[in-house]
C-alpha cells in the first residue's frame, strides 16, 4: 500500500511564508506593493497561470527574481510553517498500517525537505520529490512513476495520491492510480471522484 501526498496545502502550510518571500521580491526587484495571502494561493492554484506574470509583472521568470526567491525563501520558510491538524497522527496511522509514504510537490526539493524536516515528519517519507528532480512536474505523472517504481509497484496494489489541486488528481490520473482531494488545505472545493474533509479519511482508506 502506498500513499503519495503533495505538500503545500495538503500536508502543510506555506501560505503566510510564501507570501512574505514574494513578497520581499515585489518590493527590492519591483518597487511593488504587497499581495495577501489569499491572492498568492488563489494564484498558486489556479489551473493555468503565469506566476510571473501574477506576481511580479514579468511574461517570464528572470533569473534575478528567481535567485532573491530562493535565497530569501530558505530562511523564510521554517518561520511559519505549521502542519495541518491532524496530519501527524495520521502519518503515524499509516506507518502503523504498513503503508509506505512518499511526498511529490512542485516546489523544489531543498524547500521540501527543510520545511518536512521544520515540522518533524522528513522520516516518515521514503522519497520526497520536487519539481527539480524530474524533467516534467505535476500534472505529468513523472513524478508519481519515479516513486511507484522506487517501491516496485504493480496494479492492483492500493496507491493514492493525496492532494489539494487538480494537477494532483490529474498527475494520479496519468499514472493509473488513485487520487483523493482534500479541503483542508488551500483549496476548500474541488470536483474530483472523492473529496475528503479531514485526515482521518485517509487511514480509513487504507483500513
Amino acid at each position: 500500500m502506498i500513499a503519495i501526498f503533495d505538500m503545500d496545502g495538503t500536508l502543510l502550510d506555506s501560505a503566510k511564508d510564501i507570501t512574505i518571500s514574494i513578497n520581499a521580491v515585489r518590493r527590492l526587484n519591483h518597487s511593488l506593493d504587497e499581495l495577501g495571502e489569499d491572492y498568492v494561493v488563489e494564484a498558486i492554484n489556479r489551473e493555468k497561470r503565469n506566476l510571473a506574470e501574477l506576481f511580479y509583472g514579468t511574461q517570464v521568470y528572470e533569473n534575478a527574481d528567481r535567485e532573491y526567491f530562493e535565497e530569501h525563501y530558505h530562511a523564510q520558510c521554517v518561520q511559519n510553517v505549521r502542519l495541518y491538524e491532524g496530519i501527524k497522527e495520521s502519518l503515524l496511522a499509516l506507518r502503523e498500517r504498513k503503508v509506505r509514504l512518499s511526498v511529490a510537490t512542485n516546489a523544489p526539493t531543498k524547500f521540501a525537505q527543510r520545511m518536512l524536516a521544520s515540522c518533524g515528519v522528513s522520516e516518515s517519507f521514503d522519497f520526497i520529490i520536487g519539481a527539480d528532480s524530474v524533467a516534467n512536474p505535476k500534472p505529468d505523472k513523472e513524478m508519481l512513476e519515479r516513486i511507484l517504481n522506487g517501491y516496485g509497484y504493480k496494479a492492483p496494489q492500493k496507491a493514492l495520491m493525496i492532494g489539494d489541486n487538480s494537477k494532483d488528481m490529474q498527475a494520479a490520473a496519468n499514472a493509473g492510480i488513485d487520487s483523493a482531494f482534500v479541503t483542508w488545505g488551500f483549496s476548500p472545493k474541488g470536483k474530483h471522484h472523492r473529496i475528503w474533509n479531514t485526515p482521518d479519511e485517509i487511514v480509513r482508506y487504507f483500513d
